[in-house]
């Protein structure tokens, strides 16, 4: 199992008005995450809670959030602005990712202007080796090798 995060300390976001997301925590390190709405469940605990496989939103070019909901919120006794421990560990995902999926990333990460003035082989190359990898982790791992040397 790999971690997203490891008891670490987040606070409970309260915005008014967002329907499921008004409480929410934003997951740091996550906004290279790839996936449609369904496809990035996390588990793991809140303050000593479990929680079990929890959808992520995608916001572009952000990190993931995790809507808690009231029954969460009742378990754990906290509130909007309160910090909360939390581990969580992304499950195993059904989706592959696809070239469309890399050069999304690319764009949302604003390196696309300098993978766009590559030549064409060249990209399809860095396309090619992000998508060989073996696991979900080893993919995730070349991208954001990928991403640090376009954005320099």
């Amino acid at each position: 199992m790999e971690y997203l995060i490891k008891d670490q300390w987040l606070e409970l976001k309260y915005v008014p008005g967002k329907g499921a997301w008004t409480y929410h925590l934003q997951i740091p390190g996550t906004r290279h995450l790839v996936g449609r709405w369904g496809s990035l469940k996390v588990s793991g605990t809140i303050d000593g809670v479990p929680i079990e496989a929890k959808n992520l939103f995608t916001i572009s070019g952000q990190d993931k959030l995790l809507s808690i909901n009231a029954d969460i919120r009742k378990a754990i006794k906290k509130s909007g602005g309160e910090l909360v421990q939390v581990t969580l560990y992304l499950m195993a995902s059904i989706e592959k990712m696809t070239a469309s999926d890399v050069l999304d990333i690319f764009r949302n990460e604003a390196v696309y202007t300098a993978f766009s003035a590559m030549p064409k082989q060249e990209q399809s190359a860095i396309v090619e080796n992000i998508l060989a990898q073996k696991t979900d982790s080893l993919q995730l791992k070349k991208l954001e090798h990928y991403l640090k040397l376009l954005a320099k």
